[in-house]
This record gives C-alpha cells, structure tokens and sequence, in this order.
C-alpha cells in the first residue's frame, strides 16, 4: 500500500480526493493533507474524512511516519518551495503541472531529489488518454511516415470569476496565462510525439479578461525532425469550453484527437491500414465530462508501480522539464518579437517574476 498526502486543497484536489476515496488507484490510500485556507481545509477533510492540517510541519508531525508520496497542488508559482520543504522529511514527490515557473527552479527540483534518493514524478495525466496512447504507438511504429505539422488547439472559456477565485490566478509569480496553465498539457503532448524542439516564435495578447498574463496566444515551433508545430491555445472561448485536441499530419497518415480534454479520436486514417484501425476509431471516442480528462487514474496507479516495482517513470523531473522550457521559450519571443531557439536560458521571459522585475 502507497500512501499518500495531499499539499493544496483546492481545486484539482477534488479530483485527487475522489480517485483515492473511491479506490480508482491500485495499491493506495490517501492519509493526509494540509491547506492554509480554513474552509477549504474544513471541507476536504469533512467530504473525504481524511485529517486535514494548516501546514506541511504539522501534517507531517501527526503522520509523517504513515506518508510515502506527497502530492503538491498549490499554485505553480510555489510548487518549488513546496517540494523543497516536503524533501527534508524524504518523501517522493507528485507535482501538478507545472512542476516550477522558473526554469532554474526546475533544475534545483531535479538536482535536490537525486542528492535526496527521492523520485519526483510531474503530472502529465493526458499521456495517459487510449487515444494519445495509440496515437503515440502509431508515431513511434513509423505509421505516418515523415510527420510534416502538428498542431493542438485549446479552445476553453475562463471567465473573470475564475480569475477572481484567488489572488493568485492570472499573475506572471503564481500562474502565467494560457500558455503556462491551461495549455501546458497540450505543449507537453506535442513535444512527446514530435521530438525535440529547435525553435519558436510566437505571439500573444490579453482579449476578454483584467488580469496580468496572457488569455490568448499562438505558437510556431520548429522540430528537429523538420516537422512544424502549431499551438493555438485561448481561455477567450465563449460562451462554454469547445475542444483541447492534437492532429498530427505525416506523408502516410492523418489523426485527430479531440474532445474536451484530448480523450475523441476524431480521425484515424492511414494510406496503409491495420486491422485495429476500426477498433480504434471505436474505442476511443469517450469525451470526459470535464477538461481533467480520465488520465489522473492511470498516471497515478503508474505512480505506485514504480514505487512498488520499480518501473520506469513516464513523466519524472528531467521528462517534466522538456515542455517548461519550451513554454518559458514561448513567453521570451513574445517579450522580444523574435524567434527564440533551445536550448537558451530566459532573460525576459515574466513567467515566475514579481511585478517588480518586470514592470
């Protein structure tokens, strides 16, 4: 048995709440948590009757000896200090996307967990999805032969009350905008099946919302395989969420996943076919009911089997890494207006900074 704490009791901590209380992840438990916020705290802990505790130090002098795994679901912008805090007590870590905002915080997460024999594991839960996981298995078998695009698009609504819900939302120290937040997981997908990324240019604007960071932008990326990607990514949608979905297009095939939350293989079609293509086609068109997808089951069950037997990580600290970077290469050309290449170190990239630094 794998067990687990929880840092952050907000939003997504729902979702972690519901898997563990309701034995979706083999092998686990959840046996604590901590928030700062007293009727956040008071809820989580009446909804899933685990003990819920103000702070890190005190959940862990109640039950440290009983925890295994913590979970940090803060905003990203203190994901670093967090785990550095949860790392003096050497328990393996699971951080929320993204795993830092500074791309030097992320190095100082991988650096701390190896010195630290401890495994850190980055949630990228869409890697996960049947879909995405066909679609990659046809990459890596050579079905579509030279890939020429690849694009993902974020079409979702985020009104200001969602910003208005913490102070924290929509700030370049604790956020970053739709790139940083909700796009994160798509830029991830994109980089896992076209390789490693050369350049970017991209462009983006604040449309529909008062707040500091970006609510709408585009992306070119070049590949080191010669493909193109494109990355479209909006909370400016309305009046409701409309897709997140990946196409990639290759000399010998075409395929389309959308839906919500990347979970509808919309097109599946090859200039050679396979049997299993019809199974495929069928299969795998299950929209989730919201944009958390049905990944988080299946990336935490391959969270305990690397615990438990020693597996390999899909998504470990350096994996997690690759999309920050690329990420934080997207908000240096936008500050710049010109075509920034990897591998490179931010200047004027905001993502992670206080006003202060940036104004």
């Amino acid at each position: 048995m794998v067990r687990f704490a929880l840092v952050g009791c907000g939003r997504i901590a729902q979702k972690y709440g519901t898997l563990f209380s309701n034995g979706r992840v083999r092998h686990s438990s959840l046996v604590a948590a901590c928030e700062v916020k007293e009727e956040r705290r008071l809820k989580f802990g009446e909804t899933f009757r685990v003990p819920v505790f103000e702070d890190i130090s005190s959940m862990m002098a109640a039950h440290g000896d009983a925890i295994d795994v913590v979970v940090i679901l803060t905003e990203s912008g203190k994901h670093a200090q967090v785990a550095f805090e949860v790392l003096e007590y050497g328990k393996h870590l699971v951080v929320e996307k993204p795993m830092a905002l500074r791309l030097r915080d992320a190095d100082e997460m991988v650096r701390r967990c190896d010195a630290a024999g401890v495994k850190l594991f980055v949630v990228k839960q869409n890697r996960f999805n049947l879909p995405v996981v066909k679609l990659k298995q046809a990459l890596d078998a050579g079905r579509f032969g030279r890939i020429t695009m690849g694009t993902v698009r974020v079409r979702w609504c985020r009104k200001q009350e969602y910003y208005d819900q913490d102070a924290w939302r929509g700030t370049w120290a604790m956020d970053g905008g739709v790139f940083a937040n909700q796009a994160s997981h798509h830029i991830d997908l994109l980089e896992w099946m076209l390789g490693e990324p050369v350049s970017v240019f991209a462009k983006s604007r604040t449309a529909l919302v008062d707040v500091e960071v970006e609510d709408t932008g585009v992306a070119v990326i070049t590949f080191a395989g010669g493909a193109i990607g494109i990355v479209e990514a909006t909370n400016a949608t309305r009046p409701t969420d409309l897709e997140g979905s990946i196409s990639i297009l290759g000399e010998k095939g075409t395929a389309e996943i959308g839906g919500f939350a990347v979970n509808e293989m919309k097109v599946w079609q090859f200039e050679e076919p396979e049997p299993d293509d019809e199974t495929v086609l069928r299969e795998c068109r299950t929209n989730p009911p919201d944009v958390y997808g049905f990944g988080h089951i299946e990336y935490l069950n391959n969270v305990v089997a690397c615990l438990e037997k020693g597996s390999p990580s899909l998504v470990d600290g350096i994996e997690g890494r690759k999309s920050l970077e690329l990420i934080n290469a997207m908000y240096e050309s936008i500050e710049t207006g010109k075509e920034v290449r990897l591998k490179f170190r931010p200047v004027h990239c905001k993502l992670g900074h206080c006003r202060e630094d940036w104004v």
